[in-house]
């Protein structure tokens, strides 16, 4: 790879986490991305590529099996990058400019049912400390539809209960916090877990602020969290692969059904547009379709 372009996207990814504040898994991504174009590049000058450069990269990734949503974030990583560079006086155009992101297939979240939602959270003893654990961050993760990145860094002080209604602070992408309420359930379990299973967890490590932790005592991952999703799914007879996303996913679909606003559901799900949460709707329409053809006598 050419040192030239390297260093420029060091100094691209620098500007990003430091001056824009933004996270270290966005900044994983950009470096991901920029690292293949840097490699598609070869030696070639950055003031040389062109817009059909980037497209035949696109091109590319689309034949090396990459996903229409892998390339579209390319595509902005790339974009990204090349508007840095003419803003710092490194180059004189931004050869993005007429590149379009490839046509997205609409994937529809796939949600688990309340039934299976209970068998899940009910497969998990609660009578060791990790047992514990795992209950109260699976009822956490479906009561908020928090991200797991957002619910593996909240500390101790971010559960305690609010003097006028149970709730909690989650801080979002862009560090943006936000309010969601916890019900009874997820309440019961927290409680139970910093009662009678974070202590004995604590004692094992170096001592944390961090609300969940691993078997050592440090905190827990991200990676730690889908392998106690799978574990509790695989126990609950949920054959289906899921991830701490499919909770998120279950919360807005369950809570739409239910009969809540959309832009509640947005506002609880922290996204920046109603147009996201839309999708959910869907789901939901999807759902209602499906019970009326199989209940309507003249359905079909």
């Amino acid at each position: 790879m050419p040192a030239e372009v390297l260093g420029l996207v060091e100094r691209f990814l620098r500007h990003t986490a430091m001056e824009r504040g933004r996270s270290a898994n966005t900044v994983s991504a950009y470096r991901r991305d920029l690292e293949r174009w840097a490699e598609r590049l070869g030696t070639r000058s950055i003031g040389s590529v062109s817009s059909a450069d980037i497209t035949d990269h696109l091109a590319k990734l689309r034949a090396e099996g990459l996903a229409s949503s892998s390339i579209t974030r390319a595509l902005s990583s790339i974009r990204s990058f090349h508007r840095f560079l003419v803003a710092e006086g490194v180059a004189d155009n931004d050869p993005t400019g007429s590149v379009l992101a490839p046509g997205r297939t609409q994937r529809l979240p796939k949600a688990l049912t309340i039934e299976q939602v209970t068998a899940l959270l009910e497969s998990t003893p609660t009578d060791t400390p990790v047992g514990l654990r795992d209950r109260a961050l699976l009822e956490l993760l479906y009561a908020t539809g928090g991200r797991v990145s957002e619910i593996v860094m909240l500390a101790v002080d971010d559960v305690r209960p609010d003097e006028v209604s149970d709730v909690i602070t989650l801080t979002g992408k862009g560090n943006k916090q936000r309010i969601v309420p916890l019900g009874t359930f997820a309440r019961d379990a927290i409680d139970a877990y910093l009662v009678r299973g974070r202590p004995a967890l604590l004692a094992k490590g170096a001592g944390t602020p961090m609300l969940f932790l691993g078997a050592r005592g440090g905190p827990l991952t991200r990676q730690n969290t889908f392998l106690i999703i799978r574990a509790a799914a695989e126990r609950a007879g949920i054959t289906q692969t899921i991830s701490p996303h499919t909770l998120r996913h279950s919360c807005a679909t369950h809570l739409l059904r239910g009969g809540a606003d959309i832009r509640v559901v947005q506002e609880l799900l922290g996204h920046a547009s109603v147009a996201t949460t839309q999708i959910y709707t869907l789901v939901t329409r999807d759902a209602l379709t499906e019970a009326y053809r199989t209940a309507h006598p003249r359905a079909t």
